[in-house]
């Protein structure tokens, strides 16, 4: 069969006409519906990316509220799976504020605390993303309280998490303990210390904060504080590597 051949002229005006003729109009449900499975097609192949791309557009089509919702839900977890921690704890916060009873407020709370963690600065940093995680699995134990006769892995773990932020954040006060003694500010150095006892007596490391108060107290004069200090620790640690030099410190110090 001959093909009919058009002159280029008439090739282009019917290209023009074509591209004026009015395009099929997608039902926004059917819109919404399309790039949410787009977005779970690419989110199995790991582009997080781009599945956050076709989430969000699902997410601002405001259609319908069951699927904005889940579309809001997915965007955090593909945040958090490419490791944009900032970005799923601001995902996380923003849901839990919109949908305050919805029925994964659990595993929400839980996530929420585990973007927080990801982010934690090393213990002579900043802290401020350790009491974020710290406040969110605190909430998540508040809100949905552990019973013995049924264990919760989920709060089980969440305890665990607990229990690493707050010897982080008391690291963290005897880091700055020891920048005080370093600095020959003794007073300073003695109230942070102190303070960890107080505030974190469960600390893991406490062998080394009694050894620096013992330090702190004997430079700042007041011998029988510090003999209390070295005392606790000969006494709660006697294994502890700390009290060998401790008494060398005390021989140096009489």
């Amino acid at each position: 069969m001959r093909r009919l051949a058009f002159p280029a002229s008439i090739v282009a005006l019917l290209l023009t006409f074509s591209a004026c003729a009015p395009q099929p109009v997608v039902p926004p449900a059917k819109q919404a519906g399309i790039s949410f499975q787009e977005g779970e097609a690419l989110f199995e192949e790991g582009l997080y990316q781009e599945a956050i791309a076709s989430w969000e557009k699902v997410r601002d089509s405001y259609y319908s509220p069951e699927l904005n919702t889940l579309a809001e839900l997915k965007i955090a977890e593909a945040y958090f799976l490419n490791e944009q921690y900032l970005e799923a704890a601001a995902a996380y916060e923003a849901f839990l504020k919109s949908h305050p009873e919805h029925p994964k407020v659990k595993e929400i709370l839980f996530q929420l605390g585990l973007s927080y963690l990801r982010q934690m600065n090393a213990k002579d940093q900043d802290q401020t993303v350790t009491r974020q995680a710290l406040a969110a699995f605190e909430t998540l134990q508040q809100r949905f309280p552990a019973n013995p006769n049924k264990p919760d892995p989920l709060l089980e773990e969440a305890k665990v998490y607990i229990d690493r932020c707050v010897n982080q954040l008391a690291a963290h006060e005897v880091e700055v303990g020891r920048y005080y003694l370093k600095a020959e500010k003794y007073n300073a150095a003695i109230n942070r210390l102190e303070g960890v006892f107080k505030k974190y007596p469960n600390y893991y490391d406490r062998a080394e904060a009694y050894y620096l108060l013992g330090q702190a107290y004997l430079l700042a004069g007041e011998k029988g504080k510090a003999n209390n200090a070295f005392n606790a620790l000969y006494n709660q640690f006697p294994q502890s590597e700390f009290i060998l030099a401790s008494q060398k410190f005390i021989e140096k110090n009489r």
